[in-house]
């Protein structure tokens, strides 16, 4: 056997790595169906709840050269307008721990069981109140917004941010994915909340792919899902995250955006 990596769960949740492993194998699915082969994605070996057994990667330094490769190859992998929203988004609203109940639309899964479920997470009661009354007066809209910004629904890695891309001697890998159906510039998005990939990667995406005039607003919205989760776990670092995604759908809401 190839040399492998034994991930053990320390999450508390008896499906994560379950889950994880279904998002590997769906990605990977996703590359060789689209015909990429400059991307990685680790194969799995085993998996229970207890302990994912998958590919060693080999890491090497990041470079331009491998930037370029797979923000080309990525546009590629990701379209799926095959695919339901809802039965996609069961992986990750399982690894999440929130159940789906009657989605139809990407912008009703994005607005009522992400930015909804983290909200209610709030524990500051005036802080999820205001954020709360935003979703309500203003939720309709950005699910109409959102939907009528998406070109087509994708099959989404779901925490594309710089430490889960891995450069191997024989290229870049994707790990840890929370795999979902949704708008691609949902990733793009979250690539550029902790750093960014450097600009020779945004160059050959927007080369091969352009980001849609709108990306602008979306990053703050999308990125907000993520910002939520930040503060919810890690605390008032990432409120400012929070509430500039918020400033974002108000805009939305009230016809600025």
């Amino acid at each position: 056997m190839a040399n492998t990596h034994l991930k053990h769960n320390a999450t508390g949740y008896a499906d994560a790595l379950i889950c994880e492993a279904e998002g590997l194998e769906r990605l990977a699915s996703a590359l060789d169906e689209a015909g990429v082969t400059g991307i990685g994605v680790p194969n799995v070996y085993r998996v229970d709840e207890t302990e994912l057994e998958i590919t060693a990667i080999r890491s090497s330094g990041a470079s331009d050269r491998a930037a370029r490769c797979w923000a080309k190859g990525w546009p590629e992998c990701t379209d799926c307008v095959r695919t339901p929203m809802a039965g996609v988004g069961t992986i990750t609203l399982a690894c999440h721990h929130n159940p789906i109940a009657g989605v139809t639309t990407g912008g009703e899964f994005f607005v009522q069981d992400r930015l909804g479920y983290q909200v209610s997470r709030i524990r500051d009661t005036g802080q999820r109140n205001r954020f709360q009354r935003v979703l309500d007066e203003h939720g309709g809209t950005l699910i109409d917004w959102l939907n009528a910004h998406c070109e087509h629904p994708s099959l989404l890695h779901g925490d594309l941010w710089n430490g889960n891309v891995l450069y191997g001697t024989d290229g870049p890998w994707l790990i840890d994915p929370a795999v979902y159906c949704g708008d691609r510039e949902a990733d793009i998005a979250m690539t550029q909340m902790f750093g960014g990939f450097g600009e020779a990667f945004y160059r050959a995406y927007d080369e091969h792919y352009p980001r849609t005039p709108a990306y602008g607003v979306k990053r703050e919205v999308y990125n907000l899902y993520h910002y939520l989760n930040h503060y919810n776990l890690f605390g008032g670092g990432y409120l400012g995250g929070c509430q500039s995604g918020i400033a974002a759908i108000e805009a939305i809401g009230l016809g600025k955006a």
